[in-house]
C-alpha cells in the first residue's frame, strides 16, 4: 500500500500469483480500493463466498457464470457485474477466461492469504 499522493503501476512488473491450478492474479491496492486482473482456465471455479466489499467484475476475454441467490447469471466480454456487499457468490469460467475486479474496501484476505475458500 503506497502513501504516495499518486502512483503509477504496470501490470507486466507485477508478479502472477498462483491461486490455484486454475486461477491466477496480479493485485494493485491503494488504501480504500483495489484493482485485481485474474485469469481463470475453463472449467475454473470460484466457490460460494461472500466478503465485505463490494465487487465490479469486467469480463475483457471469455465468460462467467456466476450463481447468486439461487439465479445463474452469465458475465462476457465487455459486460460488467456488481456484486454488493456480503452477497455470497461463485463463479465458474466458461472459457478460459480473462476479467478484472473492483473491490472496495480492499481485500485484506487475499493480500495476507487468507482466503482459503478456493481450495474448499
Amino acid at each position: 500500500m503506497s502513501t504516495e499522493p499518486v502512483q503509477l503501476y504496470r501490470w507486466d512488473e507485477i508478479a502472477l500469483e498462483k491461486v490455484t491450478e486454475m486461477i491466477s492474479r496480479k493485485l494493485v491496492t491503494g488504501a480504500r480500493e483495489m484493482l485485481a486482473q485474474i485469469y481463470l482456465k475453463k472449467g475454473a471455479l470460484v466457490p460460494m463466498h461472500s466478503h465485505e466489499s463490494e465487487q465490479m467484475t469486467y469480463v475483457l476475454q471469455g465468460a462467467l457464470k456466476f450463481l447468486i441467490r439461487g439465479e445463474e447469471i452469465t458475465v462476457r466480454e465487455g459486460e460488467v457485474l456488481h456484486i454488493s456487499s456480503w452477497v455470497e457468490h461463485q463463479a465458474e469460467a466458461l472459457d478460459d477466461t480473462f476479467e478484472l475486479d473492483v473491490f472496495s474496501p480492499i481485500r485484506q484476505d487475499w493480500l495476507d492469504h487468507t482466503d482459503t475458500y478456493f481450495h474448499k
